[in-house]
């Protein structure tokens, strides 16, 4: 079953919550609507059901403010696969992320230095992330 990868309507503000709150992580439901309505969120869906929001990015210009997949569909290639189409149209991506999860942007190839709050800021040259070699997160 393939997973496309999609710009999200305003009409999916729900859905896309949904997954971010799947994943534990701090929700601003304004600021998510108008990421929608800037067209700076990523829905991953399911092939057969082009309905189902698996997997969400949510962009605020370069940077990342939150990236999720449903826990049943990780290590699947979702998480690269949003992260793929994000970098496609931008100069590069800024992160700023938990410690927990250093290494799924490193393997992604994000340079990853560690902050002074205990969290860890992520940078992204696009051309690394099209390399064919990348592991399916």
């Amino acid at each position: 079953m393939g997973v496309y990868v999609r710009v999200a309507t305003p009409e999916e503000l729900v859905a896309v919550l949904n997954v971010l709150d799947g994943a534990a992580l701090e929700t601003d439901r304004e600021r998510i609507l108008a990421r929608l309505r800037a067209d700076d969120v990523r829905v991953a869906v399911a092939g057969t059901d082009s309905e189902r929001v698996i997997g969400a990015c949510v962009l605020d210009g370069p940077e990342i403010v939150s990236i999720a997949v449903r826990r049943r569909r990780r290590s699947q290639g979702i998480g690269t696969a949003l992260l793929r189409d994000a970098a496609s149209e931008r100069e590069r991506l800024l992160a700023r992320f938990d410690p927990g999860v250093c290494p799924f942007y490193e393997a992604l190839g994000f340079e990853v230095t560690p902050t002074d709050d205990g969290r860890c800021d992520g940078v992204l040259d696009p051309a690394v992330i099209d390399k064919p070699d990348l592991p399916a997160e």
